[in-house]
């Protein structure tokens, strides 16, 4: 990967001055052989006016994930949310996840899925060339949206869940609302966008690469859906008002393949899951 010369810091502020868009700029120094994670991070640098990271080794980006380089989860058997506790049922080093429950109340599960409902439309996920989002196969579930802090409710469970994540509530991107039916399933996949793909480059100019997930479960399932981690055995079922909690992103911005994770098919009744993912940065 090139250094960020004197030249590239000068393109880099003047392109700022003209108004060229993060992700064309981002683009721009990937085409050049820029690593697209240090591309947006040194983007979003000169966007806001702060001094540019102006090398960055290679093997900090792509070299094996080092769990060390990330600081570890809160401690304790219960995580304080703010206004709710919640109690850590399982925690995993490798990858870095853990199950939390009572995460949302009984109450709070169904109000969600309430308000969901009118809005429900078949899920998408994101094309790895163009970036752009396409129904495919391996995800059949509906789904829909709410902005970060949309109302009342859903502004006290974002702030909830910033707090159990122990990341500011501005890196979140707003809630994702799933309902899985008999048959439903997401093929194990991986949440981060890939580096090597052209497609993840607008995405990452958005705040950074995803660094960490969380499902909340907003109802039980009479059989199957689990959420699965394959590469390393791990099963956890659904269960109405807990979460599973993992991170893939560390400190120096490389991924986690062990985070590779599925939906496993529900076989009776149906699974409503809500989803908040987290970027590196504020996230617009």
């Amino acid at each position: 990967m090139p250094e960020l010369s004197k030249e590239w810091q000068v393109w880099l502020k003047d392109n700022h001055a003209r108004g060229c868009s993060a992700e064309s700029m981002v683009e721009a120094m990937v085409g050049a052989g820029f690593n697209v994670q240090y591309a947006s991070v040194v983007v979003a640098d000169v966007s806001a006016g702060g001094e540019l990271q102006v090398a960055v080794p290679v093997s900090q980006v792509t070299g094996e994930y080092r769990y060390e380089d990330w600081p570890p989860f809160l401690l304790g058997n219960r995580l304080d949310g703010g206004d709710a506790l919640a109690t850590v049922a399982l925690r995993c080093e490798r990858p870095q996840v853990l199950v939390l429950d009572g995460v949302l109340s009984d109450e709070e599960c169904d109000e969600v899925i309430v308000r969901a409902q009118s809005k429900l439309r078949r899920s998408t996920t994101v094309d790895p060339l163009s970036g752009e989002e396409s129904v495919i196969a391996q995800r059949s579930s509906d789904g829909t949206f709410f902005t970060l802090n949309e109302d009342s409710l859903i502004a006290r469970l974002d702030a909830r869940i910033a707090r159990l994540m122990d990341c500011p509530v501005e890196n979140g991107e707003g809630l994702q609302i799933l309902r899985y039916g008999v048959g439903g399933e997401y093929r194990p996949h991986f949440d981060y966008f890939p580096p090597t793909d052209p497609g993840s480059v607008k995405h990452i100019a958005k705040g950074g690469q995803r660094v960490a997930t969380m499902v909340i479960y907003l109802s039980n399932v009479t059989q199957g859906g689990a959420t699965i981690f394959p590469d390393v055995g791990l099963t956890v079922n659904p269960r109405k008002g807990s979460a599973v909690y993992f991170r893939y992103t560390n400190s120096h911005g490389q991924i986690d393949p062990l985070s590779l994770h599925g939906g496993a098919p529900v076989e009776a009744g149906e699974k409503w899951i809500m989803t908040k993912w987290v970027r590196q940065r504020r996230y617009s």
